[in-house]
């Protein structure tokens, strides 16, 4: 996605020209002046400030990308639209991490300048969009036929907006003066025949002397994509053979009792006989294969409705309103789950799955195929034949009314408004695929062989009915291979409808929001009217996500879940200046400044101020110097205060692992730190099972703990931009912006990570953080880990955004336009500790790590041709190369080409790690476009035309699989046809 700056003599051509802004809360028409006077530019609003101003161009970076630019390009929402400008990151919580779950799947989600989805605030028409308990705000809700432009703002604006507006401001502006009806249909899939998207919109409105009325509906569908469908996910660890697959397979291990050997069935021997098992090997075949079963982009489909309108009630008078309805129901899969049973039989209260009985009929070590030495055995076994499936089910309902004018004093205008937003999500979730621990302890204890010849649970003397419901029982043999016939197969329904579990929950968000808002001028100085806007604005926020009793005992492998409720409320009040200095002097054809303060009440930290400062000065006419100093903040979400705790088998790498670890060798592993024991010379990661991982970012065998966090505080940032914007005047057409930025935000409330308290622990040297693990002194195993919200921190970023925008001069052969945008960083560094003096700051620019990329360079180039009726649609988007740290050829070689490489800030002691470098990745979009005669226009076209991929990361940043989520999956073809009425 291209978008840059349209230049000022163009907007102000288009105001002139009586085409309608919709801003804020405000929106105006341009009423053509009676004859013979001159015409009167209207006052706006601009996203970023609540003062009304005749020149678009302020103190603040503002990207505005509108209607035609979107019906150019080939990404069908809003959000695929705003995730590929430049200054965005590819979001942590999306649709390609398979195992992202709750309230968010199946949304979509935007990360201004890789600062995390909480941190930009999301609006529609200047309100607050609304958001789940997490702080995620779904920017695909909004049906793109409504949408008329989006404004990014990319600075802070706390001080004008409130919390969450630290990395910036999305503002999506609807159509409100659209007159006549219009439909759209876009059909597309890639060229591996998957991954189909349809939409279809429909948009009809109404404009009368006093009134405006328009609707848009829209139906979206995509297909999911499954991993095994795609080379650099098919596998865990392409080109390594059973790398990273799980030893807990699908085909069922026994442990052997007598000596601790992983034993599988040889296919199509007697179950029931010792001498049928053979020893469990690492090849691919012995292993299973997660990403067989697991989806590479979820599936999601959305209805959604927008109806928006005003009234004048009088001249100076209007009222206006709007209502969304959005239904979104998305699915995600992932493998089946990798059962492994405790020591002994039973269920115990702590939620551990015991031994297969020495009773069951199963067991070929019991009691009923070895009388003279019966035992009880371990086993393990994937449920390969219910992958585990998460539908979410999510309905929003937001409403916006008020009543806005303007009336006069002392010959001064005034303009006011007042309103009220209400924003609901109501969703449901069901989760399968996952095991009834206690059903399924039964179903592997006592069990015999009936007169009928058919396995059945308990004993002769005191049998249990088989099937499966309230008091019945089936047997379950996990040592059947899957696809096999043998007896106790979870293929049987009967042990499916008996072991298996549904998991169900509950959740709502809501907020309710008042404001009072008022701008005008006081007086006049020699440069222009001293401007003002002030207000109040009154805000509710509360939920709950609540799962069903079974879930919340642990009683499956779902794990435990607690519920979440609460809430809180604020009070705000804002005053804004804007005051010119100089006008229409040499070398200060304008110098104007702009002052905003914002003072926050609320009912759970207390009370917070937010100040910016801002200034305009255009030395010549056609140049533009601008800069901002801004404080911000983000207050604890819903979820942070009041989420309940919750377990999980984590993905992580074990930095002492002495094969992938990165501090492998350290005196702090070998001889212990912080507390913890050291680890064996040659330790190795335990996965699933048990079994030493066989790559890196293994998951963990034993559950780890997450929660909430009351005792959170807000984060607190500062954030500053200068930029010059060059509009020259012998080039007509021509507009260039160059702005630099620098973010940092103080008291990170972090959603910490299992990798993150490790690598600070032992590569970063931060001993507070090793007190939130355990290892096994004689293994060196880390067997408890609990990790929650955290203010702990700072995240700093800094760079410039570069922007073209030159409209040639119009050709025999056509209109040529060329956009260019690229944000080029110089800084992206964070310390996890500050209160610690040994506490290094992390670089992270170029890095590919498992918490997202941080590119040097990311540039779009766009160059769109029109002809007549006909035009083309060429974009380019441009990615800088990464490097991540060495998995293979630690020594050197084509998967470790820096083997060298050193980062004192990465290292205890200032050492060397390996690194690996890849080059940049660039994707190329065509579209081809034809205006038919029926008032139609059809497009045809082609992302990533030449179906680039990037290359295989095994630290799979922002990703499930061993690749960033943020580059193409393929070729993508489609199609689109848009009919006006």
């Amino acid at each position: 996605m291209n978008t840059a700056f349209t230049s000022a003599r163009r907007r102000r051509q288009l105001l002139a020209t009586a085409i309608s802004l919709v801003l804020a809360q405000q929106a105006f028409a341009q009423d053509a002046a009676p004859a013979g006077e001159e015409t009167k530019l209207e006052s706006i609003v601009v996203t970023g400030s609540r003062i009304r101003h005749v020149d678009w161009e302020t103190a603040q970076p503002v990207l505005a990308i509108d209607r035609e630019q979107i019906q150019k390009q080939g990404f069908n929402s809003v959000a695929d639209i705003l995730n590929k400008i430049t200054s965005s990151g590819d979001p942590a919580f999306s649709r390609s991490r398979p195992l992202s779950s709750g309230e968010g799947a199946g949304g979509s989600y935007l990360d201004l300048r890789n600062l995390g989805v909480n941190r930009t605030l999301i609006l529609l028409n200047g309100k607050r969009l609304g958001s789940g308990n997490d702080g995620l705000q779904d920017v695909a809700s909004i049906p793109t036929g409504a949408v008329e432009r989006i404004e990014v703002l990319k600075d802070g604006a706390s001080s004008i907006y409130g919390s969450d507006a630290i990395a910036g401001v999305v503002n999506i502006i609807t159509r409100t003066r659209f007159d006549g009806a219009e439909a759209n249909v876009y059909l597309g899939q890639y060229d591996e025949d998957d991954g189909q998207q349809e939409s279809y919109d429909f948009t009809l409105g109404s404009v009368s002397d006093r009134s405006t009325l328009s609707m848009t509906a829209q139906y979206v569908k995509e297909d999911p994509v499954f991993a095994k469908d795609r080379p650099f996910s098919a596998v865990p660890r392409p080109g390594h053979g059973s790398d990273g697959m799980s030893p807990t397979s699908q085909h069922g291990v026994l442990i052997d009792p007598r000596d601790g050997r992983r034993l599988t069935l040889i296919p199509g021997a007697d179950p029931y006989d010792i001498a049928s098992y053979r020893p469990q090997t690492t090849s691919v075949a012995d292993r299973a294969n997660s990403n067989e079963q697991m989806m590479l982009l979820s599936g999601m489909e959305r209805t959604s409705l927008f109806v928006n309108g005003s009234y004048n009630l009088t001249d100076s008078i209007t009222f206006r309103a709007d209502a969304l309805y959005n239904k979104r129901e998305s699915e995600v899969q992932v493998a089946g789950y990798p059962l492994s049973s405790g020591a002994s039989y039973g269920f115990s209260p702590t939620g551990e799955l015991g031994a297969m009985s020495v009773d069951s009929y199963y067991n070929p070590f019991g009691r009923w195929h070895n009388p003279t030495n019966p035992q009880e055995v371990r086993f393990e076994r994937r449920g390969w034949e219910v992958p585990r499936v998460s539908t979410n089910s999510l309905q929003t309902y937001r409403f916006t009314a008020g009543f806005d004018g303007h009336f006069e004093v002392f010959g001064r205008e005034w303009n006011w408004d007042v309103g009220y937003t209400y924003n609901r999500n109501d969703g449901t979730q069901r989760q399968t695929g996952n095991f009834n621990l206690i059903n399924l302890s039964q179903a592997i204890g006592p069990s015999f062989l009936n007169s009928q010849g058919v396995v059945q649970c308990g004993t002769p003397d005191n049998p249990i009915p088989l099937g499966a419901g309230p008091g019945l029982c089936t047997p379950f043999n996990p040592f059947s291979p899957f696809g096999s016939n043998v007896p106790g197969s979870a293929a049987n329904p009967d042990v499916r409808n008996s072991v298996y579990t549904v998991g169900q929950a509950m959740y709502q968000s809501r907020m309710i929001d008042y404001a009072a808002n008022l701008t005008g001028t006081l007086f006049e100085l020699p440069a222009g009217d001293l401007a003002i806007a002030g207000g109040w604005e009154h805000r509710q926020e509360s939920g709950f996500f609540s799962p069903d009793a079974f879930a919340q005992t642990g009683a499956s492998t779902d794990l435990a879940n607690g519920p979440t409720k609460g809430g809180y409320s604020l009070d705000e009040y804002y005053v804004e200046l804007d005051i010119p200095v100089f006008k229409e002097l040499p070398f200060a054809r304008e110098l104007s400044f702009n002052v905003a303060s914002r003072y926050t009440d609320t009912s759970t930290f207390g009370d917070t101020t937010n100040n910016k400062y801002g200034f305009r000065w255009k030395p010549l006419e056609d140049v533009l110097v601008r800069g901002t100093w801004a404080e911000g903040f983000r207050a604890p979400t819903i979820a942070d205060l009041y989420g309940g705790t919750s377990q999980s088998f984590e993905y992580f790498t074990d930095p002492c692992d002495s094969r992938y670890g990165g501090a492998r060798g350290s005196s702090a592993c070998l001889n212990g730190f912080g507390g913890q024991p050291g680890v064996p010379v040659n330790f190795q990661q335990p996965c699933q099972g048990g079994a030493p991982c066989t790559g890196p970012d293994g998951q963990s065998p034993v559950p780890f703990v997450s929660g909430s966090n009351p005792n959170l505080t807000p984060e607190t940032s500062k954030s500053k931009t200068v930029g010059i914007v060059y509009s020259p005047r012998f080039i007509d057409g021509l507009d260039i912006n160059l702005d630099w930025f620098d973010f940092k935000i103080d008291n990170l409330i972090t959603a910490d990570s299992v990798d993150g308290i490790m690598e600070d622990c032992y590569v970063r040297g931060i001993a507070a953080r090793c007190s939130l693990f355990r290892r096994d002194a004689a293994t060196g195993m880390v067997n408890q880990l609990q990790y929650g919200g955290q203010n702990l921190g700072w995240l700093k970023t800094q760079g410039f955004d570069i922007g073209l925008n030159y409209r040639l001069p119009e050709f025999s052969f056509g209109d040529i336009v060329v956009r260019w945008d690229t944000t080029y960083l110089t800084k992206y560094e964070s310390n996890a500790d500050p209160r610690d003096p040994d506490s290094p700051v992390n670089p992270s620019i170029g890095e590919a790590a498992t918490t997202g990329a941080v590119f040097r360079i990311k540039s779009n180039l766009n160059v769109d041709w029109t002809f007549g009726d006909f035009g083309v649609n060429w974009g380019t988007r441009y990615f800088s190369g990464l490097r991540e740290r060495c998995t293979y050829n630690l020594s050197g070689g084509p998967e470790c080409n820096d083997p060298n490489y050193g980062s004192p800030a990465d290292t205890p002691n200032g050492g060397f790690y390996p690194v690996n470098r890849f080059g940049a990745n660039t994707f190329h979009d065509l579209a081809v476009r034809w205006n038919t005669p029926w008032k139609g226009r059809v497009t045809l076209g082609a992302n990533n035309v030449f179906d680039h991929l990037g290359p295989v990361m095994y630290r799979t940043p922002n990703s499930q699989f061993a690749y960033y989520s943020g580059y193409d999956i393929g070729r993508f073809y489609y199609v689109r046809y848009q009919q006006t009425f």
